[in-house]
C-alpha cells in the first residue's frame, strides 16, 4: 500500500494521489444544517460583470490563465476566511466525520515543516522532481506534520490536509457549497480590476508584506519575513476591498469546477449566470490562491488571476477551502 508511485503533474503547488478517488464517508447526519459557527462571516459579493484571468508576463499561459475574458455573476457571498481547524473540528465532532488522508493513512508534508524523528515516518515513495514533498504516514489534519505534531495549538489557522470531498463534506453540513473558480477569483479582487493582487500591483507596497508566502531561497532557506514558516492564522494580514482575508498565499483552496485551460471567452460577456468551466471528464479539480510555499523564483501562482489542479481526493500541509452561498 505505501509503495503507491506518486505522478508528476503540476506537483511543485500541490502533488495528487495516483488512485482513483474513493467515495467519502458521509455519516448520517452530514448534510444537516449546522448554523452559524460553522459558516462563519459570510461576506456579499456584488452582481455584476467581471474581468478575469491575465496576460501579463509573469502570468503562466499553460495553465489558461488568459485571455482575459468577461464573466458575468450574480450576487453570491463568500466566507471571509478559510475554513478553520476549530470549525472543521466542529464539524468532526458533530457527524463523526472520517477525512481522506486519515481512511489512506497518509499525506503530502512539506519536508521544511518535518523534524527528523517525523522524516522518519515517511513512506517508500517521492513526489517526481519535487522531493520537499514528502508523504508521511499518519500525517492528516489533526496531524498537520504527522506524528508527534497537533493542530489543537493551531485552532484559528485554516483546516489543511483536506480533499475535495471533505471539503464538500463540510459545506453540505454547514448549508453552503464550494465556491465556482470564476466567484473565487472575482471575490479575490476585492473589486479592483486587473490588479495582480488582492490589494494592487505590488507584492509589498511600502515594505508591507501583504500575504503569507515564501522569502528565501526555495526550498531550502526561508526567512520567514512576512512572520510565518507554516500556514498563518485564517483572518491574517490586512483584508482586501470586500472584507476576504488570505485570498493569496497562506493556503491552496478548492474551486467547484474541473480543470480545463480553455475556460476563457475574451470575444464578449459571457451571458450564462454564473458559468463554470467548459465540460470535461477529466480527474483534475481547481484550486486557487498559492500557499506559504509559493516565490517568484519557482512558483508565483499568488496572484488572483493564477490557477492550478490536482484530484478530489488529493490532501497535502498547504490545501485548504472556504465555502460560498
Amino acid at each position: 500500500m505505501w509503495k503507491r508511485r506518486l505522478t508528476e503533474g503540476r506537483s511543485c503547488c500541490a502533488p495528487r494521489r495516483d488512485c482513483v478517488a474513493a467515495p467519502a464517508v458521509r455519516p448520517a447526519g452530514v448534510a444537516a444544517e449546522a448554523g452559524g459557527t460553522a459558516r462563519g462571516d459570510l461576506v456579499s459579493i456584488p452582481a455584476g460583470v467581471y474581468r478575469l484571468g491575465s496576460t501579463d508576463p509573469d502570468a503562466h499561459a499553460e495553465d489558461g490563465e488568459g485571455p482575459v475574458r468577461l464573466v458575468r455573476l450574480s450576487a453570491y457571498r463568500m466566507q471571509s476566511t478559510a475554513v478553520s481547524n476549530a470549525a472543521f473540528a466542529a464539524f468532526v465532532t458533530a457527524t463523526g466525520y472520517v477525512t481522506d488522508a486519515e481512511r489512506e493513512g497518509w499525506s503530502f508534508v512539506f519536508a521544511g515543516l518535518l523534524s527528523s524523528r517525523q522524516l522518519k515516518t515517511r513512506l517508500r515513495a517521492v513526489a517526481a522532481g519535487t522531493p520537499w514533498w514528502v508523504p508521511v504516514k499518519g500525517a492528516h489534519w489533526k496531524r498537520p506534520e504527522g506524528v508527534g505534531s497537533h493542530a489543537s495549538g493551531r485552532q484559528d489557522h485554516p483546516v489543511v490536509h483536506v480533499s475535495r470531498n471533505d471539503a464538500q463534506a463540510y459545506a453540505g453540513w454547514a448549508g453552503l457549497r464550494l465556491p465556482t473558480e470564476a466567484e473565487w477569483e472575482a471575490a479575490a479582487r476585492g473589486g479592483l480590476e486587473g490588479a495582480r493582487f488582492p490589494w494592487g500591483d505590488e507584492l509589498t507596497p511600502g515594505g508591507e508584506h501583504r500575504c503569507n508566502i515564501w522569502q528565501g531561497r526555495f526550498p531550502h532557506q526561508n526567512e520567514a519575513e512576512d512572520g510565518f514558516v507554516g500556514t498563518a492564522p485564517a483572518e491574517s494580514f490586512k483584508p482586501n476591498g470586500y472584507g476576504l482575508f488570505n485570498m493569496t498565499g497562506n493556503c491552496w483552496e478548492w474551486c467547484s469546477d474541473r480543470w480545463s485551460t480553455d475556460w476563457h471567452v475574451p470575444e464578449r460577456p459571457d451571458t450564462r449566470e454564473d458559468p463554470q468551466g467548459p465540460p470535461t471528464d477529466n480527474d483534475q479539480y481547481v484550486i486557487r490562491g498559492g500557499s506559504f510555499l509559493c516565490h517568484e523564483s519557482y512558483c508565483n501562482r499568488y496572484r488572483v488571476s493564477a490557477r492550478t489542479s490536482v484530484t478530489a481526493d488529493s490532501s497535502t500541509s498547504h490545501l485548504g477551502f472556504r465555502c460560498a452561498h
